[in-house]
């Protein structure tokens, strides 16, 4: 049996290795493409690049800030989407305290002051449980020293600008799953059941004792989530 293609898109801050579960525990059913997406500082410069990876027809997974790209992606190719995964992500656009807080980041880290992810940033995005378990903490850490200040700025500044794509959620018709964390802080169930709403042929996975960054948390749940995705 061919191999489903399998766009990944990472969130702020990732590399492709927050997938590196997903791409291990799928191989058999998935040909996984993973797009560097720091080396853009728009929403649609980042799904250009992805659809440039691409090929023709694909199924298409976003996490977090890989969320808002893969809306940008709908807009741009839909016809090119089979179906679709969101992670841990969200439609609305920014608010304006979280643009004056993402703000605040970039100029801190244009006086040189970007250390990666600070530990004491950990709790809201891995559920407490976890913080301990280099498994998960340690990838955060090194994608985020991979990835580098200016790659930080970009992504930011595509983060304050991307749409709100509300309005497109009730034109997707592929087959979707919306994944999220119990206790996902930076974008909570109350989102993701928003999302799953709006979306006709949306299913809903909740997954307990989980926070923000799912893909590292709880890979055994969410390549099983994955696969009954791709394999309906």
């Amino acid at each position: 049996m061919a191999r489903q293609p399998l766009l990944l898109l990472p969130g702020l801050l990732n590399t492709r290795r927050v997938y590196d579960h997903q791409i291990a525990d799928l191989t058999d059913i998935a040909d996984a493409i993973v797009p560097e997406l720091y080396h853009h500082d728009s929403i649609g410069a980042m799904a250009q690049a992805a659809l440039d990876a691409a090929p023709a027809r694909f199924a298409l997974c976003g996490f977090s800030m890989g969320g808002y790209v893969a809306f940008e992606i709908l807009r741009r190719a839909p016809e090119r989407v089979e179906r679709l995964a969101l992670m841990d992500t969200q439609a609305t656009p920014d608010t304006p305290e979280s643009t004056a807080r993402r703000r605040g980041f970039i100029k801190q880290t244009k006086l040189g002051r970007f250390h990666g992810v600070h530990p004491s940033l950990l709790p809201t995005i891995v559920h407490r449980s976890r913080l301990d378990d280099p498994a998960v903490v340690q990838p955060i850490l090194d994608m985020a020293t991979e990835i580098g200040a200016d790659g930080f700025c970009r992504q930011q500044t595509a983060i304050i600008a991307r749409p709100d794509s509300r309005p497109l959620l009730v034109e997707i018709d592929v087959p979707t799953v919306v994944i999220v964390g119990q206790q996902d802080q930076p974008t909570p169930v109350a989102r993701a059941r928003e999302m799953a709403a709006d979306i006709a042929n949306a299913r809903l996975a909740i997954i307990e004792e989980c926070g923000h960054m799912a893909p590292l948390e709880k890979p055994v749940e969410v390549s099983a989530t994955l696969r009954r995705w791709l394999t309906p």
